[in-house]
């Protein structure tokens, strides 16, 4: 069996806000074409690990490499291997879709085929929209097209499906597999959706006050939970109420 190329190496990583500690000394490796989770409460210190990761926060001390290169060190180097979609993101009011991916482009000295990244993340006849002419799931697609300019080896998704309805948020799960498995990308993604995280990663870590408290497949931390004697309050169905939701509206997106 092949050995997985590492792409992501973060070794002691920390980061300190005056007297509080918000990432304390963590460690983790992210294989290439993967989709990685980082779980956990507000405050864990996720954000601020991507941030470090992705070379806009400064690092306290620790290590942190993307295929190779020193996030410190090398921070323009960085950011010609990855792709950012934030929580939240502002563009120019007065371009549309196609406009506005041409100019992201540009920003990294890149001629872009606006079209086909736009079909790409399923926007097709958005093309000369604007922003405020979106729905919430459309923004988030866009959102994820702008990280895809520079076509990049490895996607930062900060809760990428927060505040979506089932359709939409079903559609973005689609949209990242897609991303994994055609375009070869490897994600690295936070949620608060653990069945978000359950259906896309391949692991996953577990942050809490600053600390990785766990790190593995979905299925063996499940099952590491049923082997410690663990019995759910309630009996648990095949179905979930979003199964339900989307069986009685329709999958499609009324955009």
């Amino acid at each position: 069996m092949a050995k997985k190329k590492i792409i992501i190496k973060v070794e002691n990583l920390k980061k300190s806000y005056g007297k509080l500690a918000a990432v304390k000394g963590i460690n983790f490796n992210v294989f290439q074409n993967e989709v990685f989770g980082i779980l956990g409460p507000n405050g864990a210190g996720k954000t601020t690990t991507l941030e470090m990761i992705e070379g806009l926060k400064s690092i306290d001390d620790g290590l942190a490499e993307i295929d190779g290169i020193n996030v410190a060190k090398k921070p323009q180097g960085i950011k010609k291997l990855i792709g950012i979609q934030l929580q939240s993101s502002s563009y120019f009011e007065n371009l549309n879709l196609s406009e506005l991916l041409q100019l992201f482009g540009r920003f990294y000295g890149r001629e872009v085929d606006p079209n086909e990244i736009i079909k790409k993340v399923h926007l097709e006849g958005k093309e000369k929209s604007f922003v405020k002419q979106l729905s919430g799931g459309q923004k988030q697609r866009l959102s994820i097209a702008s990280s895809l300019v520079n076509d990049p080896k490895v996607l930062f998704l900060d809760e990428p499906t927060t505040g979506l309805d089932p359709q939409a948020r079903r559609s973005l799960w689609d949209l990242i597999k897609e991303l994994r498995e055609k375009d070869k990308k490897t994600v690295v993604l936070t949620t608060h959706y653990m069945e978000e995280a359950e259906a896309l990663c391949d692991r996953v870590a577990i942050m809490d006050l600053g600390k990785i408290i766990a790190l593995d497949t979905p299925e063996s931390l499940i099952k590491k939970l049923l082997d410690k004697g663990f019995k759910p309050k309630r009996r648990r169905l095949e179905a979930t109420l979003d199964d339900v939701f989307l069986d009685l509206t329709g999958k499609e997106l009324r955009e």
